[in-house]
């Protein structure tokens, strides 16, 4: 199954509730900028991820947005510019 990479970005006006987001997100990808996550996600990861934050996020008040930058790959880094320094990637270890 491929991984995709993903922008994940949330406005949450709560503290309590902006918090469980980034518990979350925190464990599907790497903070690149505050309120901003990169994710690389297999597709039964991404449908996780959707649910857990419908559990933590008011509909009327809050919003997350997932931009799909699609599969990863080498090229893909070509698409991401960045000026500045660049986030240090958590190492992470994938179970089966």
């Amino acid at each position: 199954m491929p991984r995709r990479r993903s922008i994940v970005s949330y406005d949450v006006s709560d503290d309590k509730r902006r918090d469980c987001v980034f518990r979350v997100l925190r464990n599907f990808g790497d903070s690149i900028q505050f309120s901003v996550f990169l994710c690389e996600l297999s597709a039964t990861e991404r449908v996780r991820l959707v649910g857990a934050l419908h559990g933590c996020i008011h509909q009327r008040e809050d919003r997350v947005m997932i931009i799909d930058l699609g599969a990863v790959d080498h090229e893909d880094e070509a698409r991401i510019e960045w000026i500045g320094r660049r986030p240090e990637p958590t190492p992470r270890i994938r179970v089966f």
